[in-house]
């Protein structure tokens, strides 16, 4: 069974750092292009931040440009997203997504047909 599993949320004051793993089971993991979305009680899905299926090029949402990195462990079937210099507009459910491409790095949820349970970041001021 295809499946993500997210880990790593919790609790952290404004300004701290917090790291989360996808960990993905069940799927050729390198063939797969891996993003993170944030969702916040009434607000719309949002872009996080993807990385494309080599690990060679990533992209992020403008809200989080400078402050969060991507990354991934092909061998490790894993995929990160470290957060730095968090601020409270940054609470949400943090959801890992796949999608079985080697070319692109989709911002639209809908392109993405993978998806973990999500992680919840609370940030406090």
């Amino acid at each position: 069974q295809v499946q993500l599993v997210e880990s790593g949320g919790g609790l952290v004051q404004a300004g701290g750092s917090l790291r989360l793993t996808c960990e993905a089971s069940g799927l050729t993991f390198n063939t797969y292009a891996m993003a993170w979305f944030r969702q916040a009680p009434g607000k719309e899905r949002e872009f996080v931040a993807g990385i494309r299926a080599s690990g060679r090029y990533t992209f992020y949402g403008d809200s989080v440009r400078g402050r969060f990195t991507v990354s991934r462990d092909n061998a490790q079937n894993a995929v990160f997203l470290q957060m730095s210099s968090l601020k409270p507009e940054d609470t949400a459910i943090y959801h890992c997504a796949a999608e079985r491409t080697t070319d692109w790095i989709s911002t639209s949820a809908h392109q993405y047909t993978v998806w973990g349970q999500g992680t919840q970041v609370t940030v406090s001021s």
